[in-house]
């Protein structure tokens, strides 16, 4: 695929990383992050929640579940901590396959390479849109007969119904029981208005943008024949919080967030 970076454009993965105070990032990057905090002003909050909630989650499926294997579709760049560094703490002999399709991720990919000696890591460069490969591809390091947990974390709002509902069940159907999914996603039910305006300043730079309701977050686990564990769909922040979210994300309340959390587990 090509590594061709278009720098007049803003891409999802690099306009997160504006908002994680990331560096990998370009002037349209910023200018549609600087745009999103415009319409939502304490739209940072829904990010760095997004990305405590990866950390509980991996910790919990590691050192409850026992999970070894992890699949992180549209992981993005690479900050800390990523799922492997978090699963390999707590069992070295993990493996995890990142996918993404944004160059600059690629250019970073050796940093998500950087695994446990005892695990395996690997990064796939494929689009959301071809389960096939990044199934086929996965299964080089991943082995599909044992649990393994997808991770779906802040990039379905980018994907259009007619493609993000199947291929959600497309990836579930090849795992097999055991398996997890950990899915989050932007939604209008919690601060409608703002919300909207977001949406108006991504759209107006050619994303998908797709804010979906509970029930239509809750559709990706039902119609993928998922049990929702414990505590169901919820506000991320409400989702099994440990009391070890950085400081600098604070105290937050439902009209701070903007975005649903989940874990579906496949029986």
């Amino acid at each position: 695929m090509s590594m061709e970076i278009d720098t007049t454009k803003a891409h999802p993965a690099r306009v997160y990383d504006v908002f994680l105070g990331g560096t990998d990032n370009y002037p349209a990057d910023r200018e549609a992050a600087a745009a999103a905090l415009a319409a939502n002003p304490r739209g940072y909050l829904d990010v760095r929640h997004n990305r405590d909630f990866m950390r509980r989650a991996v910790t919990e499926l590691a050192e409850r579940d026992g999970i070894r294997q992890f699949l992180d579709v549209g992981t993005g760049l690479p900050t800390a901590e990523n799922v492997h560094q978090i699963a390999q703490r707590i069992h070295p002999e993990s493996r995890v396959v990142y996918v993404d399709n944004d160059p600059v991720v690629l250019a970073h990919a050796r940093e998500l390479l950087s695994g446990h000696a005892e695990g395996r890591t690997a990064y796939l460069d494929a689009g959301f849109e071809e389960p096939a490969r990044i199934l086929e591809r996965a299964a080089e390091t991943l082995d599909l007969n044992r649990p393994v947990a997808l991770f779906l974390v802040a990039v379905l709002h980018f994907i259009e119904d007619e493609v993000a509902y199947p291929v959600v069940r497309e990836l579930v159907d090849a795992l097999p029981p055991g398996s997890r999914v950990v899915l989050s996603h932007l939604t209008l039910d919690l601060n409608a208005a703002n919300m909207r305006a977001v949406q108006e300043t991504y759209t107006a730079r050619g994303f998908s943008f797709v804010l979906r309701s509970k029930g239509e977050v809750e559709r990706f686990f039902a119609e993928s024949g998922l049990e929702v564990v414990e505590p169901g769909v919820v506000p991320v922040h409400r989702w099994r919080p440990d009391g070890a979210a950085p400081a600098e994300i604070g105290d937050v309340t439902d009209a701070d967030i903007n975005v649903y959390a989940g874990v579906g587990r496949k029986g």
